[in-house]
Formats: C-alpha cells, structure tokens, sequence
C-alpha cells in the first residue's frame, strides 16, 4: 500500500505562518510517560532532548511525570517542594490518602519541573483498579504481567493526579500529553470521568507491529489484512494492545512520530493521526569550522588503540586504510536489519579480496545482550597493547633521545637491557588462535543470533578477512575498562553508521549519526529515512543512503546494502571528509527549534478541542503547503559512487582540484533551510487565538 501523503501537517514549511499570540498565563502542561528520568530506550532520549524547547515556551506552567525509581532520583533529579499552589495542593492529599509522590527539578538542559509518583507503594490498590478497568473498559490484564501491572498503577495515579489539579478552587486549563502504551491508561481515565482536561497520546513504535515484524511476516505491505484482535492474542500481549488502542481513540489529539508510523497506526490501532511529530535533537553548532572534523580525528584514533590490542598478534592490515561501521541499538536480530547486515558484510568481504583492495573494514555491533563478563582473551589483548606502548614509552629510552643536546648516537639510544625488554614485549603480542569476535562470555553462545550467523557465513576475524567484525552486547561507557569511551565519542569515531532496519519508527541511531557529521544507512521502513527522503533532493550525496527494504525482497536489499558498503569503501579521503562536512549541515534539519513546531501544534490543537470556547485552532491547509527540500549540491564529487578510488590515499589530482569550495557550499545550504523558531518567554506565535472572556 503507498504511503501516501495524509496527515494535516507534512512539511516543514506548512507550520511557518503563526502570527497570533497565545498567552499560558491559565494553562499548565502535564507531559506523562514512563521514561521520565527513568531510561529504558528511545523515548527518554525524546522527552530529555525536548525539554528545554518546551520549559522556554510554558516556563513554569511545564511539568513532567513520571514513576519514581529511587536509584535514579538520587543522580538526576532535585527534589524541592512544588511551587504551584494547585498542584502542591492535589500532591498533599495525595500523600495523605496513601501514596508517595515526589517534586522536584530533573537536572537536564532546561531543568523542568518532574512528579514522580512510587507505583509500588500503592500496590495494594491493584485488584481494586483492575476491578474497574474491566468495570469500565473490559480490560482484563493478567496477574503475571508485571509492566501491565505497573502500567495499570501508573495510570489511575495519574489520572488521580490530574483529576486533584482540576478540582481546585480556579482550576486552570490543563493540557497533558501521554506517551505510549504504559502511560495511556491515564488518559482513558481522564475521558472516562470526563475531567476538563485536554489530552494528547503519541505513539513512538505500536505494540502489535514490533511483534508482527519480529515474527518475520511480510508486514507492511500487508497491514490491510491482518486480523488485529486474532495477532494480539495469539502473542499474548491482547490487554497490552487493548490499552493502546483505547487511549489513542480516547485522545483529543492522537499524533505519531512519522509517516510510516501513522499508517500502521491507521490499521493496527484503528485511527488515523492528526498529526506527524517528528523526532528531533538538540543541536549544538561548533564556533570553529569544521571542528567536528577534528573531533573525528581523535575519537577514531582511540577506537585505534582498542583495534591494536584487539587483533594483536593478527594486526596485519594498515590502520590508516581501515574504516570504521558500525549498528547500536536493541538486540532485535531482525527488527534492527543485523541479519542484513552480516550478510551485506559477508559479500562485501568477498568483493574486498577478489578486487585486491587494501582497505579493512571493521564491524561493530553495539547491542546488549546477557553476559557473564568480559572475554579473558579480549583484556588480555587490552594488557599486552597497554605494556608495549610502556615498554616502548620507557622513560630511560625519552631521556637519552631528549637529553644529548645534540643528535644522538643511535647506538647508544638502547643499551642491551632495553633491547632485551623490547624483544620480551614484541614476542608477547604473538597468539596462536584467531581475534575474537565477541568482546564479553555471552550466557547463551550457541543460540545468540548474531554468533550464529557469523558461524555460519564464515566471518572469523581470519588474516585473509578484509572484514573484521567485533560484537560489543553491552552499551558503552567511558568507565569500561575495555572500551573507554562515551556512545557519542565512539559515533563520532566512526566512518559510518550502518541501520537496515525492517522496523523503525523513527530512528534515534542514525539522526545522532547525522547530526556529528558521520554518514549513515537507513531504510525506506524507518521514519527518519522517509523524513529524509522527503526533504532531501539527494539524499546519498549529503552521506545518507536510503535501502529500499519496502517493495524488493532480502536478497535484493541485501544486494543493495552490499553495493553502498563497497563504494563507500572505494572513496579516497578527501571524499568522505567532503561527505562529512555535508552530512553535519543537515544537523538543522533535526533540531528541535524546528521539529519542535509540530508538538506545538497539536498541543494548540487539543486545547481548542476541549476548550472550544476558549480557544480557535486554525488548521494548516496541507494541500498548499509546500515543504523545502535541499537541492543536490553541485560540487564534486557529489556521492561515493562517481569516486573511483579504491583507497582513502589522497591523488595529487585531488590536491589539485579546486573545484570545490566548502565555505561557498555551506553557504548555500543554509539559505536553504528557515531560521530555527524564537519562542519568547510565556507565550508563543502560532495558529491558535484566545478568544478573550467578555
């Protein structure tokens, strides 16, 4: 089915004409969802990221909730006492009534306001709510489904929450924007006691349609046919479904956050979104040009380092024409595209050797997954680079190179001591078995699906290889002792984020990707990717390849993913720093200060749903919108398949060419893209008029 152009706003530009003020003074926004101050996966990154842009436009009027995890509390959050009379008032009873709610300032950027509510405090209230959720809803969740359970406390607390702050003296207009299926119930609650509350559901990812393609079902071309209720059961998650489907056609306003989402939201969920709310980040610009590039620079030379203690013993391939992929993200063999990719990876291995390439590519596979520890051989490696750079790094050794005064004697540099010392190093980085492709002991070896089909298509690390992989299943961290480093600093280390993934809503991966400037793949399944092509006349030649996994089969795909991979690696340098510097001016594309228009629409167009004699919303007209898009640049060479090199050595043809001139480029892709939105303090420009009380 084509994924046709539907939705009220689709561009960008349909959102740039506001010219009326709306004044928050009487209105409060409560945003609720389970991962507030609470990481679990990608929509705490969403909900992090876009509290800054939302504290500026409703200032103290702004309040996020969220359930109360006490390890989390204690390192991210200050708790205070609230400073809204209506809402310290709706907090004290419920505190007095048996519960445990928390104030306080979550400490990110734009420091908003946060309730945290102990779910597991009030458990004793669970049968008794469940008695009414099936009273009311015919909902029946099953006593062994633990984050049913909690979603079933978050929900009524919620809902008791908001229905306290609606019951003070002068209530304000209150506006509260739920998140996902966990948070939902609230909102159901909300409508069901018909509390004058106007209310928002998004959906990041629907339920049935991550288990519908972890299944491997040919999904999205066939949405029209499932039988939903029939899917659900059969994968015992029907009371999960029930919940999701209920607060998306309770809410006011139901939005999702692409394209293709809103589509599957359509026939799984059953109502079509009024709006897209695309994902964004916060973007910050370096002063310096190109500074980016020097970050690069450094974080791949750390990524170097490991790769040396690594392969030790087996480092038979120059470091200088070695790139860098990699795949992050939730362990779904499937869902995230690694089985594409491994099998992309084996071909290309084989198209490296039969073209005598000198280039060698390095596969990481960020994914947690069970594990006991850390590989002994894999330390080990880390220990034997660790005492050669000493070894080597003597302090005697510095002294007489920097002490002579004069050009030393290359006889007397070394005495037979420090001979001896080095040769002991040099014979230590010699091993009789392969590298390791997995960095951790995993609990299940034999059955891990990525071990599984490396076994299977040979890619053991093997000196012939010309594609090495390294299966990382746990996140990164700057404390490891294996892997020192932050996710961002690794990203920006990298040549290329590689994300084929059959199911992705949006795409939180390779948007991180695009915003520090490293190229990236996506599919025509992910909503980042369907964004992209979107706005992008060329999407390939700003370093963002689009796989078309909708209309052609594995093969084909994996056929395609295999071709991006090999011309990628024939780019001379000079080609992928051109690319890079190309990739991180569409970082604009994916700031807030622009995505974050659309979160602000369809909040005005709530309020003027529950407050129609309050508020007017006036509607963009899709139909005439017309969205930017950024011309293919016309400097050379445009994409990775006109560059003929077939290492990253830079030609003196290359130094010589002048024809691209990097200031003149940037500058016109900025007159592309509109100034980000200025919100001033306590109201903002839009679509929607107050309608003044005579």
């Amino acid at each position: 089915m084509p994924l046709a152009r539907s939705l009220s706003i689709t561009s960008l530009s349909g959102l740039e004409e506001w010219d009326e003020e709306f004044d928050l003074e009487d209105a409060v926004l409560f945003e609720i969802a389970w991962e507030v101050a609470n990481k679990v996966g990608g929509i705490y990154t969403v909900i992090q990221t876009k509290a800054r842009l939302t504290a500026e436009e409703w200032g103290e009027n702004y309040f996020l909730v969220g359930p109360y995890v006490e390890s989390n509390v204690r390192t991210q959050v200050e708790l205070i006492e609230p400073t809204n009379p209506a809402l310290k008032r709706a907090i004290d009873k419920m505190n007095s009534s048996g519960c445990k709610v928390y104030f306080g300032r979550w400490l990110i950027e734009g420091s908003p306001y946060v309730v945290l509510i102990d779910v597991a405090f009030t458990a004793w209230n669970l049968d008794k709510w469940k008695k009414e959720l099936w009273d009311n809803f015919s909902i029946g969740v099953p006593w062994f489904d633990r984050e049913a359970n909690d979603a079933v406390l978050f929900g009524f607390l919620t809902a008791w929450l908001l229905g306290e702050v609606a019951q003070c003296e002068e209530p304000p207009h209150i506006l509260a924007h739920f998140h996902e299926w966990l948070a939902g119930l609230g909102l159901a609650l909300c409508r069901q006691r018909q509390l004058p509350v106007a209310t928002i559901f998004t959906t990041h990812a629907t339920l049935l349609g991550r288990y519908l393609c972890a299944g491997s079902v040919d999904f999205y071309n066939n949405l029209a046919d499932f039988n939903v209720d029939k899917e659900a059961g059969d994968r015992q998650i029907y009371h999960r479904y029930c919940l999701e489907r209920t607060a998306a056609r309770c809410a006011h306003v139901f939005t999702t956050v692409s394209q293709i989402t809103a589509v599957e939201a359509e026939h799984l969920l059953k109502r079509k979104p009024d709006i897209i709310t695309p994902n964004g980040l916060n973007v910050k610009k370096f002063s310096a040009m190109h500074e980016f590039q020097n970050l690069h620079a450094q974080s791949k030379n750390r990524i170097q380092e490991f790769i040396r203690g690594h392969f030790y013993g087996h480092l038979d391939f120059n470091l200088d024409k070695c790139l860098f992929l990699f795949i992050a993200g939730r362990y779904e063999f499937s869902n995230k595209g690694a089985d594409i990719f491994l099998e992309a990876l084996a071909r290309l291995n084989y198209l490296l050797r039969v073209n005598h390439s000198d280039v060698t590519v390095v596969a990481f596979f960020i994914m947690p997954a069970r594990t006991n520890n850390f590989n002994v051989e894999t330390l080990k490696g880390q220990a034997v680079r660790k005492q050669l750079w000493e070894t080597l790094a003597c302090e005697k050794i510095i002294k007489r190179m920097y002490f002579y005064g004069q050009l030393p004697d290359v006889s007397k540099m070394l005495s037979k001591d420090d001979f001896t010392m080095m040769k002991r190093a040099i014979f230590a980085t010699q091993r009789q078995c392969q590298p390791p492709i997995c960095t951790h002991n995993m609990l299940e070896d034999s059955n891990d699906p990525i071990l599984t089909c490396i076994r299977r298509i040979g890619l053991f690390n093997s000196s012939a290889d010309r594609v090495k992989v390294i299966f990382h299943p746990e996140f990164l961290s700057s404390t490891s002792p294996l892997l020192p480093m932050d996710y961002e600093e690794f990203v920006r280390g990298c040549h290329l984020g590689v994300f084929p993934s059959y199911y992705e809503p949006w795409g939180y991966t390779p948007a991180e990707c695009t915003v520090m400037g490293i190229p990236s793949i996506s599919t025509n399944l992910s909503g980042f990717g369907c964004f992209m092509e979107e706005h992008i006349a060329d999407p390939s030649a700003y370093g963002i390849y689009i796989l078309d996994r909708r209309y052609r089969g594995v093969d084909e795909s994996c056929n395609q993913l295999t071709s991006y991979l090999f011309q990628f690696c024939q780019q001379s340098r000079r080609a992928r720093i051109i690319q890079r510097n190309r990739t991180e001016r569409l970082s604009d594309l994916l700031d807030w200060r622009y995505l974050g228009r659309y979160y602000i629409s369809a909040r005005h167009m709530a309020l003027a749903k529950a407050f129609p004699d309050t508020y007017f919303y006036q509607p963009h007209d899709s139909d005439t919108a017309q969205g930017f898009r950024y011309p293919r640049p016309a400097s050379v060479p445009p994409s990775p398949s006109l560059s003929r090199h077939s290492s990253p050595r830079q030609s003196e043809a290359e130094e010589d060419d002048d024809r691209y001139d990097e200031d003149a480029e940037a500058e016109k892709d900025r007159l592309n893209i509109r100034q980000p939105l200025t919100l001033p303090n306590n109201h903002i420009t839009s679509g929607i008029i107050r309608i003044k009380k005579n």
